[in-house]
C-alpha cells in the first residue's frame, strides 16, 4: 500500500503543478476574458497561436493524471476498511465527467484558434466557438466541484486528511457548483465566472497538501482492521 500512496500522491502534486502552468502562461500571455470584445479574441488568438496550443497541449496531461488521481484515491480508500468508498465512487464518476468536459473545452479551444487564423475581422463563426468554449469551462466547475467533495470526503472519512481539508472542500466545492449554474451567462461573458475561481484555488491547495501526505504517509497510517492486514487478502 506505501507505494500506491506514493504514486497516487505524486500524481496528485503532478496534476496541481500542471493546472498552475497552465494558468501562468494564460496570465503570461494576457488572454482575454470571455467577456472581452470578440475583436480583442480575435487579435489574441490570431498572434498567440503557439501559447494557446501548448495550453492546450498540458490539457492531454491533465486528463490522464485526474483519471489515475481519483483511480488510484478510489483503490486507497477501499483498502481502508472502506469508510468513505461511497464518496470516492462519486468523485471517480464525476472525475470521469469533468475529463469528458474538459476534453470538449480544449477542443473548442482549438476551433477558436483555427477559425482565427485567416480572419481579418470577426466573423459569426469565431464568436460562436468562443462562446461554446467559455460554455464548457462553466459546465467543467460543477463537475470539478462534484469531483472535489467526493474526493474530500471519502479521504477524510478514511482518516487519509484531517478536518481542515474537508471544510476547504465542503466551501471550495460547493461554490464551484453554484457558479456552474450560471452556465449560459458565462458563455455571454458574465463576470460571474470569477466567484468560483477561490473554489478552484482551494482545488489545487486540496490537490497538494493530499499529495504531500500520501506520499510521505507511514505503514501505521493505515487502520489496523483494514483489509490488507485480513489474511489470505
Amino acid at each position: 500500500m506505501r507505494t500506491s500512496e506514493r504514486v497516487v500522491g505524486a500524481t496528485a502534486i503532478a496534476l496541481a503543478v500542471s493546472v498552475v502552468v497552465q494558468n501562468v502562461v494564460v496570465v503570461w500571455v494576457g488572454a482575454p476574458g470571455y467577456g472581452d470584445p470578440i475583436g480583442d479574441v480575435l487579435t489574441f488568438h490570431a498572434e498567440h497561436r503557439g501559447a494557446v496550443g501548448f495550453v492546450v497541449g498540458l490539457e492531454a496531461l491533465n486528463l490522464p493524471l485526474l483519471l489515475a488521481f481519483v483511480t488510484g484515491l478510489h483503490g486507497i480508500v477501499g483498502r481502508r476498511g472502506g469508510a468513505g468508498t461511497d464518496w470516492s465512487r462519486l468523485a471517480v464518476a464525476a472525475g470521469a465527467t469533468l475529463a469528458a468536459v474538459l476534453a470538449l473545452y480544449a477542443v473548442l479551444w482549438d476551433g477558436v484558434v483555427l477559425a482565427a487564423g485567416d480572419l481579418v475581422e470577426p466573423s459569426p463563426l469565431l464568436e460562436l466557438a468562443w462562446q461554446l468554449h467559455a460554455a464548457a469551462f462553466a459546465l467543467a466547475l460543477p463537475a470539478l466541484g462534484t469531483t472535489f467533495v467526493g474526493a474530500a470526503l471519502g479521504t477524510h472519512a478514511s482518516g487519509l486528511t484531517p478536518p481542515w481539508q474537508r471544510l476547504l472542500a465542503l466551501g471550495g466545492g460547493v461554490l464551484l457548483i453554484a457558479v456552474g449554474t450560471a452556465n449560459l451567462a458565462i458563455a455571454d461573458g458574465s463576470s460571474l465566472l470569477f466567484v468560483g475561481m477561490p473554489g478552484y484555488a482551494a482545488w489545487l491547495v486540496w490537490l497538494v497538501a493530499t499529495g504531500v501526505r500520501l506520499v510521505r504517509a507511514r505503514p501505521a497510517d493505515r487502520p489496523d482492521d483494514a483489509p490488507l492486514a485480513v489474511a489470505g487478502r
